[in-house]
């Protein structure tokens, strides 16, 4: 009973080596998207973790409770949807720094008279992408199921957290809100425990216990709202004339109408 109860909780333990990170429905979704009349530049300066939540104990206090490199999905989506050019922000003062060292090479190199093409102009954007991570909220579901008959039992237990990212984009020439959207996704985590308690002689008792404990990753949940929101941003702005399709027959596309849809039945 012991190795039975052990081997349905206990998963092999070996080394599985790094991989890419899988892309996802929504992420698949992105890459769908229509093209544009014209790619836009875009820039991300940050998208910060906004609820203030650390993790409850028995963590660390000072381990936040989301992560704090959302700005690098955000740019991972914006660059998968082919619809922006997306330019470096969160690192310009490395970026500057090194700018200033390329001309410094190039005066150099002009005043010993060699032909040295100048360091190019930065890029400016079109569009600014801003936001953040505003709400993470913890147990907003819980449930279980158990069962116990002569000292062998079973149960299964629930729980559901949420996070809501926020997403706006803003146009750099006059500081208007073009847009803004704002998507949660559910965290589920769930435990399977498995027990025996009972007498098999006198004075003889035999008990054992096993379970196991599946946890999604918050940080994957914090990936996928933020694809879903540059996703409904891009259709949303497509809608309302702020951007739009190289081929306007491309309105009707599944992947336009499936957002146009998901757009009519939440709040903007």
């Amino acid at each position: 009973m012991l190795a039975s109860l052990g081997g349905c909780v206990t998963p092999p333990l070996k080394n599985d080596a790094p991989a890419l990170v899988q892309k996802s429905e929504i992420g698949e979704d992105l890459e769908k998207l229509p093209p544009p009349r014209g790619v836009i530049k875009a820039s991300v300066y940050s998208f910060r973790d906004l609820t203030g939540q650390y993790r409850p104990a028995p963590a660390s206090s000072f381990s936040t409770a989301v992560t704090q490199g959302a700005a690098a999905y955000l740019v991972d989506a914006l660059n998968r949807s082919g619809w922006f050019v997306t330019l470096e922000r969160e690192g310009l003062q490395d970026l500057l720094t090194e700018r200033k060292i390329a001309r410094a090479v190039v005066e150099k190199r002009q005043q010993r008279g060699v032909a040295t093409p100048d360091v190019p102009d930065l890029m400016s954007s079109d569009i600014l992408f801003q936001g953040g991570i505003i709400a993470y909220e913890t147990n907003i579901q819980t449930g279980g199921l158990g069962a116990r008959y002569l000292g062998v039992g079973a149960s299964d237990e629930y729980r559901a957290d949420q996070v809501t990212v926020n997403l706006r984009a803003v146009d750099v020439r006059t500081g208007r809100i073009i847009n803004t959207v704002s998507t949660t996704k559910k965290i589920y985590s769930k435990e399977l425990q498995m027990g025996v308690f009972r007498f098999i002689e006198f004075k003889k008792l035999l008990e054992a216990e096993a379970g196991v404990t599946s946890n999604e990753p918050v940080q994957e949940c914090v990936k996928l709202a933020i694809e879903s929101a540059v996703a409904n941003l891009i259709v949303k702005g497509v809608k309302d004339g702020n951007w739009s399709l190289k081929d306007p027959a491309d309105m009707k596309s599944p992947v336009i109408q499936t957002y146009l849809t998901t757009l009519a039945g939440g709040a903007e």
